[in-house]
């Protein structure tokens, strides 16, 4: 059994008020949806754990390949409004979840690895969700643009991040399998 620490008792006790008020208000549903489960996980777990813990802001300006992060300073969750559109049940039943167990995990235990046991422990025994670290939605949608490089084994894509940073003349990229420089076209 993990030992709970809990450094932010004065937080808690002084931001009782703000876990008693309503869930965030979105004018969209499927957003509204995810802060109603936000509170509802926060509710599950101060039953689990026997207190109290302030709520988290809110936001779905999350783009890229990932579905959430937890902000654990800034007591903050972002989601992305992209990838909830076509999985919103994904998202309820493990995004939300993953993401708080991360600023419970902060919270209880203080500085901790952000999929450590800690985490695990809070996914199993809180929320009951399987602890796996990535999802495995479909992306394409937001991928970003990318640039056809060459080496030895044939053409390879790098994000505009990368390509960039060649550009710059940063950094150079190798293949992984040959070994060589990838070049631009």
């Amino acid at each position: 059994m993990l030992k709970i620490r809990n450094p932010f008792k004065s937080v808690i006790k002084t931001k009782q008020a703000v876990n008693n008020a309503p869930a965030s208000h979105f004018s969209d549903p499927l957003q509204q949806q995810i802060a109603e489960q936000v509170e509802h996980c926060y509710q599950v777990a101060e039953t689990y754990l026997g207190q109290t813990f302030p709520r988290p802001e809110i936001s779905f300006a999350l783009r890229g390949k990932s579905a959430g992060t937890a902000h654990l300073q800034l007591n903050k969750l972002r989601f992305n409004a992209a990838l909830l559109q076509d999985n919103l049940q994904a998202f309820l039943n493990d995004v939300v979840p993953h993401e708080i167990s991360h600023l419970l995990a902060s919270q209880l235990y203080g500085r901790v690895k952000p999929h450590g046991r800690e985490w695990q422990s809070i996914m199993l025994s809180v929320f009951k969700v399987s602890p796996r670290t990535t999802h495995s939605f479909d992306t394409r949608a937001v991928e970003g643009k990318t640039f056809e490089y060459f080496c030895q084994c044939g053409p390879i894509e790098l994000s505009i991040r990368r390509h960039n940073k060649v550009l710059r003349g940063e950094t150079q990229y190798r293949c992984r399998k040959c070994g060589s420089t990838l070049q631009s076209s």
